[in-house]
């Protein structure tokens, strides 16, 4: 006789309703049965002093090791024994195997790929700065604990005007944006939270719902429908959970009151053949990982208004079905599944060691490279957070654009890699082609043609851009080249003898993703575009027209390798490089606009359109030096002291050896002469800011790194910065 054993954290069944459950079940079917926690194990005996039930009654007795163990407990209660759980694991086969939290679940069905369309781009929050990042991207989020369940914890937010209104236990609650962070900071201390756009499931009368696909194994070791059934919430709320008030109804009559006839029969259809694939999918993913099988699954999904599933989460031990037949239904599933794997556990270890690892080619997967004058650490920073919303990318750090850094990029990009995101710089001609040599990519982005090194290349754009199009010659030549359809200088390109495909981004000019409606929120950029014949709007979490243009190359790059625009949306709200557009907020509501990674002409202007559209009062442009302009350097300090001269700045003050012509320009473009200021040494400069900055005062900081104006941002931060 096969002897199951039922391992819980407490010591008396009493305690456990659904032991009565599995103890008759089991005796219906031929089997022994023991109740037991980890304190009854003997391993010296090999025996456990368990509760068997008998004519009505648990009685105590002492057993050998059953020959499969139904792991029932609180995984966070049984943790306290995990040596005797562990152990017995190593001798008896186990039911009921953990999948992980929600956040591990989404992780590994990203790397599954299968199913990665179908889940909601979900994030960990940091900070309620995420909260805020979301809302501009998604207007409507849940916000959940990352290891929460029966639906506790889970907080609706949406805006109405300029208020946040948030929904937990079924009432609203109205909140400004500092009083939001208020409420959710110390939250985001204790507890893990992740957060995710709202998938609008509403039955005709608009109540929320979701369905929970209840699937097992038989004692076939098949995978089994055991239910489908509908999960409503109460008005006022869209916790469907029934926990907290949700109400459940039969799969059919809701299908028949809510779809068409067709559609209720082709619904059905596909819930019962999503349930058993994405089962099947699991468990093939747990055998290669970890080398387990699992059994039973609650898989939450939902519909959106086209009727595509989207997964709500997955939960490897679910609750059983609100119904008496359907709970009898699951304990016989897993009393059959336990006696199945007592019975083939050498069949099933060869099965899983079957399940090896699948190697990925390196020459198959997306290897994008990006180049340009500007903007190629923002654009491979977009183009990696989006990819990574549902595959395993190799992006290279921060700044890391040397051929030297491309060679040690080669030596770290294993078959794990489902995508490679690479910057390639270079300030002289040949350096690019020696980038393509070490690792050639399928995928390039030409960001722009500037004045970034025209020194290098005696004063000619045409000279930059010949270095460049050593991306398009080096590339593979039947890729795909992304270009900016509103850059003058691109077209000096060399694509004249490009077979591969060419997809054109812009704003001002036709383009093949065209963004419109750019505009400035109070934490980034908004803009909308057309994808597949549909209108999104965007968000990013960066200020600035150019950064747009960077986010664009993102989109359309996520787009043609097939990510929805749900996950472009997610993704964009990126972790940005250091030191590019950093905002502080200072004392006395002032503002810092860090930009002092790269500095050049095109880059000064970008930086000071920001400062001229975020600035409430007072606008304050501190500008270093630019290298590397050669003998342009005059008249392009020139060029943006006019440009300054028509923003409605109102102080100028510039660092650095000949930065001095930037302010002359100024002047002779009837700028105030005692509104510039001139400095060649930093410590002066930082004693006349003392005396100068005044409330609400918005600075901008820019220069070549090799100018160090971080400094200056290091010293406002310090002297001004909220403690």
């Amino acid at each position: 006789m096969t002897l199951i054993g039922m391992l819980h954290h407490r010591k008396d069944p009493t305690t456990v309703i659904k032991s009565y459950a599995y103890a008759i079940v089991a005796q219906a079917e031929g089997a022994g049965f023991v109740y037991f926690s980890p304190g009854c194990v003997n391993f010296v005996t090999k025996r456990i002093k368990g509760q068997v039930y008998e004519n009505g009654t648990w009685k105590e007795q002492t057993v050998p090791f059953p020959d499969v163990i139904y792991n029932a407990g609180s995984p966070e209660k049984l943790a306290k024994a995990k040596s005797v759980v562990q152990k017995l694991k190593e001798m008896i086969p186990f039911t009921t195997h953990s999948i992980g939290n929600k956040w591990n679940v989404n992780e590994r069905l990203k790397e599954g790929k299968e199913f990665a369309g179908y889940l909601i781009p979900t994030k960990t929050v940091k900070n309620s700065n995420d909260i805020f990042h979301f809302m501009n991207a998604f207007h409507h989020v849940i916000v959940k604990p990352i290891d929460g369940r029966k639906g506790q914890g889970i907080y609706f937010i949406h805006l109405d005007g300029s208020r946040y209104v948030v929904n937990k236990d079924s009432a609203d609650v109205h909140y400004s944006q500092g009083e939001l962070a208020s409420f959710f900071d110390p939250l985001l201390k204790e507890n893990t939270f992740i957060i995710q756009p709202y998938i609008n499931s509403r039955t005709k009368a608009g109540l929320a719902y979701d369905f929970r696909l209840h699937v097992q194994k038989n004692g076939e070791g098949k995978w089994v429908i055991t239910a489908i059934y509908p999960r409503v919430a109460p008005e006022g709320t869209i916790v469907t959970n029934i926990n907290n008030g949700g109400y459940t109804n039969y799969l059919e009559p809701f299908l028949k009151q809510e779809f068409s006839k067709d559609e209720a029969f082709n619904v059905k259809r596909r819930l019962e053949h999503f349930s058993l694939s994405l089962a099947r999918h699991l468990d093939e993913l747990q055998m290669r990982e970890y080398q387990e099988v699992i059994d039973e699954l609650g898989i939450d999904i939902g519909f959106d208004q086209n009727q595509k599933i989207w997964i709500y989460e997955v939960n490897w031990r679910p609750g059983c079905p609100p119904a008496f037949y359907l709970e009898m239904d699951v304990v016989k599933n897993t009393i059959h599944y336990a006696l199945y794997l007592a019975k083939n556990q050498d069949q099933i270890k060869k099965e899983i060691q079957q399940r090896k690892k699948k190697e990925l080619d390196i020459n198959k997967i997306p290897i994008i490279a990006i180049t340009g004058s500007a903007g190629k650490t923002t654009t491979k920073a977009f183009v990696s957070s989006i990819l990574k919303t549902r595959m395993n990318v190799f992006e290279s750090k921060d700044y890391w654009n040397t051929t030297e850094h491309t060679k040690k990029h080669a030596e770290e990009i294993d078959s794990a890699h489902e995508a490679v995101v690479l910057e390639y710089g270079m300030a002289y001609p040949g350096v690019i082609t020696e980038h393509c040599e070490i690792i050639q990519p399928n995928i390039s982005v030409v960001t722009n043609i500037g004045m970034a090194h025209i020194g290098n290349f005696d004063g000619d754009i045409r000279g930059i851009a010949h270095a460049k199009s050593e991306l398009i010659h080096g590339m593979k030549q039947d890729g795909i080249l992304f270009l900016n359809a509103d850059d003058e200088n691109s077209a000096y390109l060399e694509t004249g003898q490009f077979r591969g495909k060419i997809i054109t981004t812009g704003i001002r000019r036709p383009a093949d993703y065209q963004a419109h409606d750019v505009t400035y929120t109070s934490n980034g950029m908004n803009f909308k575009m057309t994808i597949r014949g549909e209108n999104h709007q965007f968000f990013i979490p960066i200020f600035g027209e150019h950064h747009v243009y960077n986010a664009l190359n993102a989109v359309a790059i996520a787009d043609y390798l097939g990510f929805s625009p749900l996950e472009i949306k997610s993704g964009l709200l990126f972790r940005k490089p250091p030191r590019r557009m950093t905002i502080y907020h200072l004392k006395d509501n002032m503002t810092l606009i860090d930009d002092t990674v790269h500095s050049h002409p095109q880059a000064v202007m970008a930086a000071i359109d920001v400062l001229k559209n975020i600035a409430p009062a007072r606008k304050i442009a501190i500008l270093g030096q630019m290298r590397e302009l050669g003998d342009l350097r005059d008249a392009q300090y020139k060029k943006v002291g006019e440009y300054l001269a028509g923003q409605n700045i109102d102080l100028i003050i510039t660092y650095g050896y000949r930065a001095d012509a930037i302010g002359a320009g100024a002047i002779n473009a009837s700028f105030p002469e005692k509104a510039v200021k001139h400095f060649l040494n930093k410590e002066e400069m930082h004693d006349y800011l003392r005396e100068i900055l005044q409330e609400k005062d918005t600075i901008l900081v820019k220069g070549a790194s090799k100018t160090n104006m971080f400094d200056t941002v290091a010293f406002l931060d310090t002297a001004y910065g909220v403690k």
